[in-house]
Formats: C-alpha cells, structure tokens, sequence
C-alpha cells in the first residue's frame, strides 16, 4: 500500500463543492465529521439534505423516521406526499437537459423546455388511456431520450416503471415483466450496435403474445421502421401517434406517499428467476440526491454521463441526475464502436465534466493500448466513476496515469438491491491507490467476519447496520415479504447483509474483495475473486479471466479460465508466467491450481461474469435461468472439460 495519495482535492475544489456548503451551516469540517452525522442523525441528516436540495413536495409532514430501530420496517417521511418526476422536471428552459448518440448513427438534443413538454403529452395520454397509480408500464427501449420521457410521463401519475434492454431475449424479457402484469408495453423498431441495425419487431411480437395483460403497445421510431413495426403488433400503435394531439401545458403531478413504488428492478436471475425488486418513489430521490449532489458533486449544469443500458441500474441512477441541475448525455450502442476513441470523443465533443463507466471498459481501454491522455483534451472533466465490478489498483494507476491525473476517480459500490451505493466516492477526501474512498453519506456500513463481530484491515461481509430510504418497499409477489427477509436478513439480524466480500483499510476506505457467494475457500481460506483478477489483468496475453472453487479430493481447488488475445496459446510459458503474477501479487494460496484457455466468458446482461453459473456447470448442475446472461451459449464452453478430470 503505497502512503501517498494518487490524488487529492485542493482547496478551492473542497470549498467550492456541494457538500462544503452543505456542512458549513452545520459546523462540520471534515468528511469524517459529516459522516458521523450522517449515520448517527439520520432524522437530522435526511432532514438537512431535503431542505438543501428543496426537494418539491405538497408536504413533508411532521415525523422524519418511523421504527427507526427496524430493518426491515423503517419508514422515512412517512407522512410525506411528493412526485419524484416533479423533481426532475423543476427547469423549464432552453438550456440542454439531454444530448443523445445511438453510436454514429444518431444524434439528437432535448432542452428542459421540450423535455418538460413531451413529458406532459405523454403523461396526458397515459392518462387518457386510462393509467392510474400503481399501474405496471413496461419497457424494452434502447438508452434514448424517448425512455426517461416514457418513464417520467409513467412516474408523473404514479404508474409503476419497469425497463430492460432490447438486446434481451424472448425468455430473458418475460422472466421479468411476466411476473408484473403491465398494462402498457413499450418497445423499439430496432437499434444498433456495433454498427449493425438489428430489428426486434418479431421479438416484440412474440414477447406481446405471452403479456396477456397489455392493453397497448407502443413502439418508440429509432431506426426508421416503427410504423410497419406496430401495424404488426396486438393493440400496437407508434409511441409518437399515441402523443399526438396532447396537450403539452404543465402537468399535475400526482402527490404520493413517499414508499408508492416508482420502479421494479431484478436480481440478476442466474441463481432462478430474477427477484422482482419494487422501489420507492421517496426513498429513491432522496438516496439519489444525496448520492449525486453531495457524494459526487453533480451541479447544474454539469455533463453527466454514465454508460448503461436500461437493463441497469445505472440508467435509473443517470437519470435522476436531472433533479440536480445536470445535463444528461446519454450513449446507445458499443462503447467501442467505431473504435476504442468513441466514448471519449464523445467525452470531448460534449464537454463532458463526469465520465460514468465501468471497472471492466476501463480495463478494456488500457489494454486497447489507447491512451486518452494523448489523444484527446478531456478539459471539462473532473470526475470518473467506475462501479460493476471490482476496479483493480492497476487501473487505478492507468487512469492516472493514461486518461487524466488531475481529476477524481470514485470507484463506487452497491446494488440494484439498492439502486444506489453503499460505498464510494467524496469531493473532500483524498484517492489511494486501489481503495473506494468510503462509506457513502448516509449509509453505516461496516465488515462483520462470520461471527457478526465488526473487523477492519480483515476481509468479512459488507454489512449496513442502519436502515437508509432507498432500502426495496417490498418485492413482488412476496405477501409475508419472506423473500425480502431471506434475502439481505437471514444472516445477521436487524442488519442489511450485502453479499459482498469486502474490507475497510488504515484510511478509511474500501476494497471489495467480489462476491461472497463466489469467495474461493481452499484449505478453509477465504479469497476473494477479484484478487486474482487484478493479477491476471497484468498479463497481456489475457483479455479476461474466471476464476471458481472445484470441489477436489475432500477439499477446493482454484481454477482459472482465461480468454486470450487471438493467436496466443496457453503454453507452458504463460501458465508459469500467470502462476508467478498471481504468486508475487497477491500469495501463493492464490495461485490456481489449474489454468484452463476458453474461447469465451459467461456475462450477465450488465457486464458482470458469473462465477456461479460456471461453477454450476463444472460440477454437473443445471443452470436455472440462462436467460439471464447475455452468452449463455458460452457456458457449454465448460462443461466435461477433461482438464478438471485429474
């Protein structure tokens, strides 16, 4: 552990930040002090932050926490009536509110005025149509700016939202949105990636067949064919015909309690069928708010942007940057198409002042050999935050080194579970090499080891020992919320237990090791996954890599699957040279005991490898929801492999 900074805030940044005025009328002068506070007040905390922020709403009513002492079971504002749209939509002026790409096919630009405007249209027509609160509206839309109007107009009445990507299959989609009966679906004629257009009217079609509950289906114009797309579709019609002839004066937005749902969001769904996540509309913008205008320091008009499909979360968190003042940039498509340049093109061209990704793209740039430091000017920005997965202290050093040296870099952790971060970044603390700089603001995180006893500078389970707003309202089909419990409650009581295997540093900050139910054990040994991968990433040869724990002789073994450049081989040579990185870097009960070349690794629709599933495979068991991954065609890579024979 290196005892210096690879980057520290100076002065006239800290005084200028949110959070600095933020504090200053409380009389804190450290993150350390605002933290406590934070944790220990909550009543206070959340309090202060709604009145910095003047959050919009018809009331706040008079008690701030209810069974503040239950987990689940604590309600923040209960007596609050609010819209979480009215508090995106507060500009209504010409400035830009979204700049949109559909990689170098499209380009568009919405300001408030015409934001704020579409919304009403389409929140008139909904209405029309007969949408009431609690009402379940659907989506499959590419990352446009035709998806936050359809889910504002949808939050606006208090309709319930619920996205994925179009790139999802059949299956994959009805996994999620059979579960809720909505009675609108919305839908693309097609998008584009990596330069292709792909149409997605069969998809839809066969999608509306299995969704007995749709009412309508309305299909959003993206690649020029929406009209034949829904003449061909049950009740379809385009999404800009249903608008038509609205009314586009402001809207009256529904007030509601602050735990009426806003939105359904899934587990990932690899271990069965994805959990059915409901989200309340309070809790929500407050975590966010809190999250983007005093952790990462989002002003108006800031360039926010952060790569997500609306598969992911990180597409809800993006979008509630407008309650904060920022432009959102928004990006459909692969980040390397034309070439690994896109994205920060992108970044130059808009001005963009926060730069969203994720832990494996940053990986991917660095090994691309591109060097944006070199390449482009990235003037505006200030921020880069990475979250999905681990970011290595390797990576670490290459955006210091390769992308910008004088901005923040926030590696950021938490959950769909959550729709926010239990961990993350500050705009008062300095960056060390490899750590997330700490808790985020309002949540009292800690490491339990397996006895349930707090432990730093030990590896143990990230835990959440009080409650915060943006904890799931319930989810679906969960009447005596047993689900819920078993979920995050099971393993210590009264206390959020995340699943991540983590560990708080001498600075107060962060590693998270990977995922606990992946957490290798050899000799009784707990190793995070993440650990070897941050070595291996070292190796050129290897593009990616997996590692998983082979029940083996009584005992686990450590295998490691690796995805190599084209014409490399997985000679002699490279095992040892694999085996000594992982030795030197990280100890020798790291070191696999076996290295195995594969053509292909097994992600989910976010990004994320999945362990679990190919450990599945490798010990002879099903797979429950191969939909859930985006190349469930790569798990037959690792099935009877005769290298795992002896």
């Amino acid at each position: 552990m290196t005892d210096r900074p690879l980057w520290t805030p100076d002065a006239a940044r800290i005084a200028a930040s949110n959070l600095s005025h933020f504090m200053a009328p409380l009389g804190f002068r450290s993150f350390a002090e605002v933290l406590a506070f934070s944790v220990d007040q909550p009543e206070a905390f959340w309090t202060a932050l709604w009145d910095f922020c003047a959050v919009k709403a018809e009331s706040r009513g008079a008690r701030v926490l209810a069974d503040g002492g239950r987990m689940p079971g604590a309600k923040f504002f209960p007596e609050a009536r609010l819209n979480y749209a009215e508090n995106l939509l507060r500009r209504a002026d010409d400035g830009e509110a979204l700049v949109f790409r559909g990689e170098d096919k499209v380009s568009r630009r919405m300001s408030w005025a015409e934001l704020n405007q579409a919304v009403a249209r389409l929140s008139r027509a909904f209405a029309a149509a007969g949408v009431r609160p609690g009402d379940r509206i659907c989506a499959i839309v590419p990352n446009m700016p035709e998806a936050i109007i359809c889910f504002l107009a949808a939050a606006s009445l208090g309709a319930i939202w619920s996205s994925c990507s179009p790139d999802f299959g059949e299956r994959g989609i009805l996994d999620r949105f059979g579960q809720i009966a909505p009675r609108i679906l919305i839908a693309c004629d097609g998008y584009y990636y990596a330069g292709k257009t792909i149409r997605t009217g069969e998809k839809t079609a066969a999608v509306l067949a299995a969704l007995a509950s749709v009412e309508r289906c309305l299909v959003i114009d993206y690649i020029g064919e929406a009209q034949q797309v829904a003449a061909g579709l049950r009740n379809g019609e385009t999404l800009a015909g249903f608008m038509a002839g609205h009314d586009a004066s402001p809207i009256a937005f529904a007030q509601l309690p602050v735990d009426h749902p806003l939105y359904i969001l899934y587990s990932s769904g690899t271990t069965g069928i994805p959990k059915c996540i409901v989200h309340g509309a309070g809790g929500i913008l407050l975590k966010h708010l809190c999250e983007h205008v005093l952790n990462t320091d989002t002003k108006p008009g800031d360039r926010l942007f952060y790569f997500s499909t609306c598969g992911w979360m990180m597409w809800n968190w993006l979008v509630s940057g407008l309650a904060a003042g920022a432009t959102l940039l928004l990006y459909d498509g692969s980040p390397f198409h034309p070439s690994e340049r896109a994205l920060f093109d992108y970044a130059d061209a808009e001005h963009m002042t926060i730069f969203g990704t994720s832990a494996k793209y940053i990986d991917a740039v660095k090994k691309s050999g591109l060097k944006p430091r070199e390449t482009h000017r990235l003037s505006a920005l200030r921020s880069m935050l990475s979250t999905g997965s681990p970011l290595s202290a390797e990576s670490f050093d290459f955006v210091y080194s390769g992308i910008k040296p004088d901005m923040q870099l926030a590696s950021i952790s938490g959950g769909t579970d959550i729709c926010g971060c239990f961990v993350g970044g500050n705009p008062l603390s300095p960056v060390w090499r490899g750590e997330i700089q700490g808790p985020m603001l309002g949540m009292a995180v800690d490491v339990y080891d397996e006895s349930g006893k707090s432990v730093h500078g030990e590896k143990g389970e990230l835990v959440c020992v009080r409650p915060f707003p943006s904890m799931p309202v319930m989810f679906w089909n969960d009447p005596d919320g047993a689900k819920y419990h078993t979920a995050y409650f099971a393993r210590f009581a009264n206390i959020w237990c995340h699943g991540d295997f983590a560990e708080v540093t001498a600075h107060g900050g962060m590693i998270i090791h990977g995922r606990s139910d992946a957490t290798l054990n050899p000799g009784g040994v707990r190793i995070g996954t993440a650990e070897i991968y941050a070595q291996v990433e070292q190796v050129p040869e290897v593009i990616e890599a997996l590692a998983i724990g082979q029940d083996w002789d009584n005992d686990v073994r450590v295998v490691l699957f690796v995805r190599l450049r084209p014409g490399v081989a997985l000679d002699d040579a490279l095992v040892a040279r694999i085996r000594k990185q992982i030795r030197d870097g990280a100890s020798p009960r790291h070191v696999p005991a076996k290295i195995v070349a594969v053509a292909d690794i097994p992600r989910t629709k976010s990004g994320k490898i999945t362990e679990l599933a190919v450990r599945d495979v490798v010990h002879g068991r099903d797979v429950k929801n191969k939909e859930a991954l985006a190349n469930p065609e790569a798990l037959e890579l690792y099935r009877g492999l005769g290298e795992l024979r002896t």
